[in-house]
């Protein structure tokens, strides 16, 4: 069995059932608040799945490279390597405030220090990513196909919560995300999503502090879950919101699954806030030609399981179509994953956001301002990285198509 915790506190109980179910039982004293998500109240009867794991629990789980090579560590210990095997292993460090232990385990979060400066002036060279997986694989619980890292920075702050507040000392869990992508398949992919997350911030838009190494090879984001005092705020994304397992992540719409689904559990006064803030997400994946778009890249946040929950700061926003040409959009919007015009658009934002039309044009003005102001930076960077020109040239093509189907004449 799995023991597992929320907030650092015993919460329940995860097991397997038959040969590919498992069951997840509260503990008979579990309080309201231990409840692991706003999907699954505290209750007396388990909450049982016929296959697999409950979305919550699969939400951080590494896919990709980072899976197999933790596969190919533990398996011949375990004999077999299943999603509780891999909850085993790294789930002691992860995304939001849910740990996992072995049953008689206590909770101890200790991330090994790792300096945020040694990665971006990528002083080990070409063998940084390997030094990475084999110091960071498993404690690094956080979901996707591109390789992932969770570290603990010795110099850590929490800017996003108070600027120039140092983390307590007795901090040991991971400060930041560093992530990589293979060069030879998605060149520059690094560049490509930190200027993708300049315009999202120019829009208004919440997104963690992130740097970009010396040589575009990794970009290291800040945790947006992470508390000043060391705590975490809790984490769902929209796989977890609609029942759906992450290889059902492209299965849904932008209308119900992603705003119809916010407003189910969003139990927030800011709802209209964060409905706007939605809405101009989704123009924007549009406008930069994101096909990635799908519901494990829409999240909320919250403080208190039973209470407001809000919008997930923006991550994970890149242009695929610089790699993939034919790319469309990741969820449907009017039954179509084909890119939108402005006026299908604006219908999103009148009928799920609430926007007036007038509202609608000064959102879409907002977005396109932004483009302008991050396109210039972008130029400016491929000067003085001349290794970026053909990307970025075609990274710049794609917004402006974009923002000329998506933006205009609505």
């Amino acid at each position: 069995m799995i023991k597992v915790w929320t907030d650092a506190v015993e919460a329940g109980l995860l097991d397997r059932v038959s040969e590919r179910g498992s069951a997840f039982l509260y503990l008979p004293q579990a309080l309201p608040a231990r409840a692991v998500s706003v999907t699954m109240p505290v209750r007396l009867p388990s909450w049982d799945m016929r296959f697999g794991i409950p979305p919550i629990f699969e939400m951080n789980l590494p896919e990709g490279a980072l899976r197999e090579r933790l596969r190919l560590t533990f398996a011949k210990a375990t004999g077999t390597f299943d999603d509780l095997d891999l909850l085993a292993v790294v789930g002691r460090s992860q995304i939001g405030r849910i740990r996992y232990t072995g049953q008689q385990d206590q909770l101890v979060e200790e991330v090994p220090f790792q300096s945020v400066d040694e990665i971006l002036a990528q002083r080990r060279g070409g063998d940084l990513y390997r030094y990475l997986i084999d110091k960071f694989a498993s404690y690094s619980g956080i979901s996707g196909v591109q390789p992932k890292f969770l570290i603990r920075d010795e110099n850590a702050f929490a800017a996003t919560q108070a600027p120039g507040a140092r983390l307590s000392e007795s901090y040991r869990g991971a400060t930041h995300i560093i992530k990589f992508w293979e060069a030879n398949e998605y060149p520059q992919l690094a560049a490509n999503e930190y200027f993708c997350l300049k315009v999202a911030q120019r829009c208004g838009l919440e997104v963690p502090p992130c740097q970009l190494a010396e040589d575009a090879g990794a970009l290291v984001v800040d945790r947006f879950d992470l508390r000043i005092d060391g705590s975490y705020r809790g984490f769902e994304d929209f796989c977890v919101l609609n029942a759906k397992r992450t290889d059902q992540k492209y299965n849904g719409s932008y209308e119900t699954s992603v705003h119809k689904r916010f407003t189910q559990f969003a139990n927030s006064t800011s709802v209209c806030k964060d409905l706007e803030k939605l809405f101009t997400l989704i123009v924007l994946n549009c406008v930069l030609r994101n096909g990635d778009a799908h519901l494990k890249n829409f999240g909320i946040v919250y403080d208190d399981v039973l209470g407001e929950a809000r919008i997930a700061p923006v991550y994970d926003l890149v242009t695929t179509t610089v790699y993939l040409t034919q790319d469309r959009m990741a969820l449907t919007l009017n039954g179509s994953t084909n890119w939108p015009c402005a006026k299908d658009l604006q219908r999103l934002g009148e009928t799920r956001a609430g926007c007036t039309p007038s509202r609608v044009r000064e959102i879409f003005g907002k977005i396109e301002d932004a483009v302008i102001s991050v396109s210039a930076e972008v130029r400016a960077y491929i000067k003085v990285h001349p290794e970026f020109l053909a990307i970025g040239e075609r990274l710049l093509q794609e917004w402006q198509i974009g923002s000329a189907q998506s933006l205009k004449n609505a």
